[in-house]
């Protein structure tokens, strides 16, 4: 089977940040972790967020500073939430993102 190409990856990227998210995998740090991306390809990711219409949030934590915080999907646009869940495996897979830990 040949490999993703890099418009899929690219999607698949995005969908798969996002469900994270939802999962309480929602900050900078904690997305690095589990998947492998550098900071700065996690960063454009949740910016890149919003070309798929989903509208993701960040939410700082009162009295803190240096943008600490978390990140909260708040409307998932066009996408089918329940369907990125439902192929979260498949999409860590073909990413090549190690598996979460519960």
């Amino acid at each position: 089977m040949s490999s993703p190409s890099k418009t899929r990856t690219s999607f698949y990227r995005r969908l798969y940040v996002a469900h994270l998210i939802e999962q309480g995998i929602d900050t900078v740090p904690t997305l690095m972790a589990a998947t492998g991306m550098p900071r700065r390809t996690a960063q454009d990711t949740l910016t890149a967020l919003e070309e798929l219409d989903i509208c993701c949030r960040f939410i700082p934590e009162p009295g803190q500073r240096h943008n600490v915080g978390h990140y909260t999907v708040e409307d998932w646009g066009p996408i089918t939430p329940e369907w990125v869940s439902a192929n979260a495996e498949h999409l860590r897979k073909t990413l090549g993102y190690p598996s979460v830990r519960d």
